[in-house]
């Protein structure tokens, strides 16, 4: 009993002493207690030799605390390590499931096509027996049975054809259902762009076809005053607006909404040089365009956005990409916004 005891004061020492540590790294860089930012000094402090300990070792070796924007960063790594990946598990279900209705469409084509050649079939020899006129009496009443039952066979297979009709009808359209849903869950409602799931993807399968990537992320300069000054729904018109101006201007590459007034754009089979004269004119086009509201035609002033823009490296990981990306991205910020840093 009283071991028992004793191993259980101890673990709870090591508990205490944990979520002082986890405390601790969260009021030295003044970050918000928020589950996520708990998570991940958690994942930190509990593994101190891992590859995002590492990250922040180098971050701080000169005594700067690293921001929220660095935390947000380094989580896309914690995440893709540890989390049990709820959206795969229900991708592979809807893939299955989509497999399934696939071929049960193809099964129901199939026997359409079986049936409608075995009607054919009875309604000719139904068809052959009624004129047949060389035929005994005794021959001629079973000839007549039989044509009788074919034509009652014929009915049911007609029947069958129709229900078969429906269901691969009702089929198809579940298919076409699903493909609606796996695009719904990659986009994003308000500006019709892909999310930043769709964009993580993107990264992971093109960095793995050997595709030369860089990666833009962008976001919009003063876009809470625009809120506060004229409401959220003039903000989203903003969103769109912006989203809009990039899509046109980096055709051929992905362009997503990754969060809130932040946008990210994966440039595939391009040098940075020639992603750099793409954002340019993305940045242009948006800063010179004289924005109104579309209820009084009173000007909105000028919009802006700044970015960072960086090229992956053969192996990178998009954490490790995204947040040199996004650094380079609050140096403009810094630098007085409107503009566009490089790395």
């Amino acid at each position: 009993m009283a071991a028992a005891r004793a191993v259980r004061m101890t673990e709870e020492a090591g508990t205490a002493s944990l979520f002082d540590r986890v405390g601790s790294f969260l009021r030295d860089h003044r970050l918000d207690p928020t589950p996520a930012n708990y998570a991940f000094a958690y994942h930190l402090i509990a593994s101190p030799k891992g590859p995002v300990a590492r990250a922040v070792e180098a971050l701080t070796e000169s005594g700067v605390r690293i921001s929220q924007s660095d935390v947000d960063a380094m989580n896309l790594d914690v995440q893709a390590q540890e989390r049990p990946d709820a959206a795969k598990k229900a991708d592979g279900l809807v893939a299955r499931t989509q497999m399934q209705v696939e071929g049960f469409a193809d099964m129901v084509t199939a026997m359409r096509v079986e049936t409608e050649g075995f009607g054919r079939d009875l309604a000719a020899s139904a068809a052959a027996m009624t004129l047949s006129t060389d035929l005994g009496k005794g021959e001629a009443l079973a000839a007549s049975q039989i044509a009788r039952i074919t034509a009652t066979m014929i009915a049911r297979v007609r029947t069958a054809e129709a229900q078969l009709e429906t269901a691969t009808r009702e089929a198809s359209e579940l298919r076409e259902k699903l493909e609606e849903a796996r695009d719904n869950a990659r986009r994003d409602p308000l500006t019709e762009l892909p999310n930043r799931r769709a964009f993580e993807e993107a990264f992971t399968v093109q960095a793995a076809a050997g595709e030369t990537l860089c990666i833009a992320v962008c976001d919009v300069d003063h876009f809470k005053s625009v809120n506060d000054r004229f409401g959220h729904a003039v903000g989203d018109r903003v969103l769109k607006a912006i989203g809009e101006a990039l899509s046109q201007s980096c055709p051929g590459h992905l362009v997503a909404r990754y969060g809130g007034e932040e946008f990210a754009i994966l440039f595939s089979g391009v040098t940075v040089d020639a992603a750099r004269a793409l954002m340019e004119t993305a940045r242009t086009t948006v800063s010179t365009k004289r924005y109104r509201l579309r209820e009084t035609d009173a000007p909105l002033g000028e919009i802006t956005f700044s970015a960072g823009l960086t090229c992956a490296e053969n192996t990178e990981r998009l954490g490790t990409a995204f947040h040199r990306a996004d650094r380079l991205l609050y140096a403009a910020k810094s630098a007085g916004r409107n503009r566009l840093r490089i790395g």
